[in-house]
């Protein structure tokens, strides 16, 4: 186990003048899987509204290992959590595990200098496809931070310093089968509670105490998928929407008890992309021609389908959730590759580009990615693509439109045949934090 900590100790930090600790927590933080609201939205102001030919400034670049998993953003630190891979050889393959020994490991950088802070690491083998490293973003909760590793390895650290304040292991504690492509379901926090997807009879989702690990409640009988739980408030109570590769449930967040179900069934058992919401509608979708428009019943917690995607209309997303707003859903097409823009109403296709994804693409990529984020209420978005250019671009039910774009680092991973990076940027002190396989990059965002 390496274990390190720098001479930035907790004393240390305390004696911090008060007008720096107050300048630092009132930035905008990223403390999880699509920012600290888990909607996808960055509201810092005084960001810039389009990206200048000369490009941005680099704030800094550390050197970093494999993982999907995207860094997360809290009071002055950046967490990146990582696989170093020690014996065995790594390569993608959709239907196969590949076979490697290693260690999963969670770093701590200072925000602002990139000046590793500590660093956590355990012996970890892997039996997945994609083996890269973990899947999920760490959740940052006040003192603690929350990891999940491909392999089912759950632990709570003190965010100080990295003592592990409890683990358990989601394989061996509750003999759950490993998805072939890694646990990845990021940890949501909810008041005393964590919530994160198990699998198995009884146990789709897992609710633990946030503070010492211990089950609180079980529930529905499905296997893991890969999708992120989430809460929402809708029809006068507070939900918990787990999709999971038979359907979509809305949950009482304090029991279990199932509200709703809308049944739905991607193929190879990938519900990855995060249901997203726009007033009392949900977009949910998957591969081929999998996805569903629910409507959210305002008076109860309770929920019916409006229509279904079909091989022409619709958007199904895999990697990247979409963004929905004012009646428009964008995403990028795990079929077509590009991005595109739906109407809501009847998932009629208003437009699609493969500009944020492989511009000189005519036809369509496998899976072709980019993390969509957007900026505030406006109709300004921050894309990640697939092939490390950061992306401003207006985006509307009329067309996309492009504000510039800056070449961050270099695609790491493969898929298909082809160079890609796969990981949700985090946006918080006017910086984008982007990673690869080899670096964290901390790119400035001010005006």
């Amino acid at each position: 186990m390496n274990h390190s900590i720098s001479q930035l100790s907790v004393v240390t930090f305390a004696l911090l003048p008060l007008t720096i600790v107050l300048s630092t927590a009132s930035a905008d933080n990223w403390s999880g899987w699509l920012g600290s609201q888990r909607d996808g939205v960055y509201r810092e102001k005084g960001i810039v509204d389009e990206i200048p030919d000369e490009g941005l400034k680099i704030k800094w670049r550390k050197a970093i290992d494999g993982g999907y998993a995207g860094p997360a953003v809290a009071d002055g630190r950046v967490f990146v959590f990582d696989y170093v891979t020690k014996s065995g050889k790594a390569f993608n393959d959709p239907g196969q595990r590949a076979t490697l020994q290693g260690e999963e490991r969670l770093t701590a950088f200072d925000v602002e200098t990139g000046e590793q802070l500590w660093q956590f690491s355990y012996d970890r083998a892997y039996s997945i496809s994609y083996p890269a490293g973990p899947r999920c973003t760490p959740t940052i909760d006040g003192q603690h931070v929350y990891i999940l590793g491909s392999e089912g390895d759950l632990k709570c650290l003190q965010v100080a310093d990295g003592e592990v304040v409890w683990s358990r292991n989601l394989k061996t504690d509750f003999d759950a089968e490993v998805p072939i492509w890694g646990f990845a379901a990021h940890p949501l926090i909810d008041g005393d509670m964590l919530y994160t997807l198990v699998g198995g009879r009884g146990q789709t989702v897992v609710a633990f105490d946030k503070a010492t690990g211990e089950v609180k409640w079980k529930s529905l009988s499905a296997k893991a998928g890969y999708c992120a739980p989430q809460i929402i408030q809708e029809g006068g109570t507070r939900q918990l929407v787990i999709f999971h590769p038979e359907g979509v449930d809305g949950l009482n967040p304090a029991t279990g008890e199932s509200y709703w179900n809308v049944p739905m069934k991607p193929s190879y058992e990938m519900s990855v992309a995060q249901p997203m919401i726009d007033g009392n509608l949900m977009y949910v979708s998957s591969i081929h021609t999998e996805a569903v428009l629910i409507e959210l019943d305002k008076t109860k917690p309770d929920a019916k389908e409006l229509w279904r995607g079909e091989a022409k209309n619709a958007v199904h997303c895999s990697n990247s959730p979409p963004v929905f707003v004012d009646g428009v859903i964008y995403g990028t097409d795990c079929s077509q590759g590009s991005l595109i823009a739906v109407d809501s109403e009847d998932g009629t296709r208003l437009w699609e580009t493969f500009a944020p994804t492989k511009p000189d693409e005519k036809r369509f990529i496998k899976h072709g990615t980019a993390f969509v984020t957007r900026l505030g209420d406006s109709d300004r978005f921050l894309l990640m693509s697939e092939n490390g250019d950061l992306i401003i671009a207006k985006l509307s039910r009329d067309a996309y439109e492009e504000k510039g774009r800056f070449h961050v680092l270099e695609p790491t991973n493969e898929s298909f045949g082809r160079p890609v990076v796969w990981s949700h940027p985090a946006y918080a002190n006017k910086t984008a934090f982007v990673r690869n396989d080899k670096e964290i990059v901390a790119v400035d965002l001010a005006k």
